[in-house]
């Protein structure tokens, strides 16, 4: 793991610097920049079940009625985040490593993804521990969260689109949870625990997807192996002569 860290920081000296990455944020511009600030400061100290819009509108000094204007929700105010997050990455150059294996280039994107998101670790702790007791806030999330993993595998050149697309943004949000519950704990700068969850995750997910490619063929091998109806031949005939 420890040559893993080495390679990545050599590839990508600079990533780190930028201001999301070290925790200081840029000053919120626009009121909906300071209503999805505002709800993320409020996340990391109370659930979000106990988040109210008078709270949020006197947090980040709108008003009610610009606060409404902007957002229905506050899991509306989560998905504005998460696209944030979601265009941070993706406008990230990863020329670096087209050429490596399609693993190495999830690594890096969804490294790249964590490190965007350290300003907001408590925000992301405080979501975790409600999901696990809300079951409809864990569904509303994880629909969130595929439509971000579908991103981050485009980013990473691995096809998202279709049904196979689908499975692969799934499978990601899932084990993307997963690394975020070591990340969470890490509080090595270096942030070795948290790589090498998502190396695990990525060998399982590699398989998982060697599973489901094998599985797509299965339809496609019943078909051959069917007995070709010859013109004019009804389906009983057919049967017939097997």
């Amino acid at each position: 793991m420890a040559r893993r860290s080495t390679r990545r920081s050599a590839r990508r000296p600079a990533r780190k610097s930028s201001a999301l990455s070290s925790g200081h944020q840029a000053a919120p511009a626009s009121d909906r920049e300071k209503i999805i600030a505002a709800f993320l400061n409020l996340l990391a100290d109370k659930p979000i079940e106990q988040i109210g819009f008078a709270e949020i509108a006197e947090a980040s000094g709108v008003s009610l009625a610009e606060l409404r204007s902007e957002f229905p929700s506050t899991l509306a105010i989560l998905a504005a985040h998460m696209t944030s997050v979601d265009r941070a990455v993706l406008s990230e150059d990863f020329g670096d490593v087209e050429e490596e294996p399609a693993r190495e280039r999830l690594f890096d994107v969804l490294m790249r993804r964590i490190e965007i998101l350290a300003p907001h670790r408590e925000a992301v702790r405080s979501l975790m521990r409600s999901a696990r007791r809300n079951p409809p806030l864990a569904l509303a999330l994880n629909s969130l969260a595929v439509r971000s993993q579908q991103w981050m595998l485009t980013a990473a050149g691995i096809g998202a689109s279709g049904p196979r697309g689908m499975i692969r943004a799934q499978g990601l949000a899932a084990l993307f949870g997963g690394v975020l519950r070591a990340w969470i704990h890490d509080d090595d700068p270096g942030l070795a625990r948290t790589m090498a969850a998502l190396d695990r995750a990525l060998a399982r997910g590699q398989r998982f997807a060697g599973l489901v490619e094998d599985l797509c063929r299965i339809p496609a091998r019943i078909c051959r192996l069917r007995p070709r109806r010859r013109r004019g031949e009804s389906s009983e005939d057919t049967a017939a002569a097997a």
